[in-house]
């Protein structure tokens, strides 16, 4: 079992920068892959950002390459994503998603825990 909790959310105006992090507990953290997703009133989740058990293969989403960055802190079982150059599309609540694949959560299949969510509001 692998419970997340996410924060780091909040409001920001439209170029500026969020970081969010995703606290895990459970033995097996490590040996998960860590991914990002968001998710906008009427629209279905969609995935943000996604990397590896070992860190070496990491995926993002076209509309957030270059400007997000995905991380973990494997011994403070942390997760973070690095949002920079925020704009008004951006807003949505974010959530913290682990798998043992972590080409599932790029293709936004399989099982997965999740966490709560966090809200991110770009304002323009």
């Amino acid at each position: 079992q692998v419970q997340l909790v996410e924060s780091g959310g909040g409001l920001v105006q439209a170029g500026g920068s969020l970081r969010l992090s995703c606290a895990a507990s459970g033995r097996t953290f490590g040996s998960y892959a860590m991914g990002w997703f968001r998710q906008t009133p009427g629209k279905e989740r969609e995935f943000v950002a996604a990397i590896s058990w070992s860190g070496y293969r990491i995926y993002y989403a076209d509309s957030v390459k270059g400007r997000f960055t995905i991380s973990r802190d494997k011994s403070q079982n942390t997760g973070y994503l690095q949002m920079n150059s925020l704009k008004p599309e951006d807003t949505a609540v974010y959530y913290c998603a682990a798998s043992t694949s972590v080409v599932d959560l790029r293709e936004n299949s399989g099982s997965r825990y999740w966490g709560q969510g966090t809200q991110v509001t770009v304002s323009s």
